[in-house]
């Protein structure tokens, strides 16, 4: 397919919309991407001709859904390069996968125990842990951010003693767009017996995941982060990890065998895949990995880097405009803070222009504190986004700003 700009904004219908009777300029992606029509007419072709429960049924119907719905698996499978299909569990999001692990590792992580995080997590990958810890009398520990947006390895390493049983980190921060160097992280907590788990809600739509090469324990990521629908995701684990943990959920599906007295549970990856599963979802996910590689990511990352310097370049003309994080690592996420301004206030009125831009704290309030921010204005760019369209949420903003002013 290769990286043809017009083509690719043409496959996404929403950016045809008008807001407040301006042309929408979406720069929201961190939250949500949109969906090109290869995902929407998946999912409706599923629903269309293909609509049945799996893995339960004699009739041909229920066959065909299983193969899709397994065929999507192995897919993704490959697309992360993990060993086997075996280790794709298929779960709500990012949240879900998150919080399964935590709940299984609530049997592995008893009192004294130590979790390393970042202070630049989402509330997803902070809160799980955060209760976990304060259920199990054991101790979470932060990483702390530096100046430019990124983390000082070696101070890992100072942090990690035989007390720690985990880190989990983001690969790459929402708020500020920094790309964690997870491989090697990964290698200074095995070096130490320490498992790792990474999420990659914010990675998997623009860079490179190979799960072996970075040789986490555990990634996690949502398929609606990365053109694909909501309310399916994705959870990878080494066999041996996933293995160890306990079901997250009971009922149909996860089980081998029911008594009066037992339960056996089934193999992987059924065991934590209770009740019925989001069929379509997982289908219209598949769709829109297969868009990303048709396109390629290497295209991808090229394009978006010059959006990101360009979009840089814009808004640093701007009075009273700060960028907050600079890593020379990072994707098309831009964080600014205008000095005297609240951040509510110009994304309102830069909606009434048609720009759509996230403001807040972007569920991450511990970062927000550790930055002694109320919040940002966060702009997060797609492979959809032009240079047209940053020189009008440009303009947009320096207008909101004289207006505030």
């Amino acid at each position: 397919m290769g990286f043809k700009i017009n083509t690719i904004r043409n496959d996404f219908p929403i950016l045809s919309t008008k807001v407040n009777g301006k042309q929408l300029v979406y720069f929201d992606n961190g939250a949500t991407t949109h969906k090109p029509l290869q995902v929407i007419d998946r999912v409706s072709d599923y629903y269309k001709t293909e609509n049945s429960n799996v893995h339960r049924a004699s009739y041909n119907l229920s066959h065909i859904a299983t193969d899709l719905y397994e065929n999507s698996r192995k897919f993704v499978a490959k697309f992360i390069n993990a060993n086997s299909y075996r280790e794709i569990i298929f779960t709500k999001g990012t949240t879900e996968s998150v919080n399964l692990v935590a709940s299984g590792f609530s049997d592995l992580i008893t009192e004294g125990d130590e979790v390393i995080i970042t202070v630049m997590e989402h509330h997803s990958n902070f809160v799980p842990w955060q209760q976990l810890c304060k259920k199990n009398k054991a101790t979470l520990r932060f990483l702390p951010v530096l100046k430019d947006g990124t983390i000082d390895l070696s101070e890992l390493e100072d942090m990690i003693n035989f007390k720690t049983k985990l880190i989990s980190i983001t690969h790459i921060s929402n708020v500020l767009g920094t790309i964690n160097p997870v491989k090697k992280i990964s290698e200074i907590a095995h070096n130490n017996g320490i498992p790792v788990f990474v999420d990659g809600a914010q990675a998997i739509a623009h860079t490179n995941v190979d799960v072996s090469d970075i040789d986490c324990d555990f990634y996690c990521f949502s398929g609606h982060k990365a053109y694909g629908p909501m309310g399916i995701g994705v959870l990878y684990g080494k066999e041996e990890w996933l293995n160890k943990l306990s079901p997250y959920q009971y009922g149909g599906e996860m089980i081998s065998s029911v008594n009066f007295e037992s339960t056996i549970f089934n193999e992987l990856p059924y065991k934590f895949e209770a009740g019925t599963p989001n069929v379509a979802g997982a289908l219209g996910m598949e769709a829109s990995l297969r868009y990303i590689q048709d396109i390629g990511m290497d295209n991808i990352i090229k394009y978006e880097d010059t959006l990101l310097n360009y979009a840089t370049k814009k808004l640093e003309n701007i009075k009273g405009l700060r960028i907050i994080g600079n890593a020379k690592s990072k994707i098309p996420v831009i964080s600014i803070n205008i000095e005297g301004l609240h951040p509510f206030d110009i994304g309102t009125l830069l909606d009434q222009m048609g720009i759509a831009i996230r403001t807040g704290n972007h569920c991450a309030q511990p970062l927000m504190e550790a930055l002694k921010l109320p919040g940002t204005l966060r702009v997060s760019l797609a492979l959809y986004n032009t240079k047209d369209e940053i020189d009008l949420f440009a303009d947009a903003l320096a207008k909101a700003v004289d207006m505030l002013t």
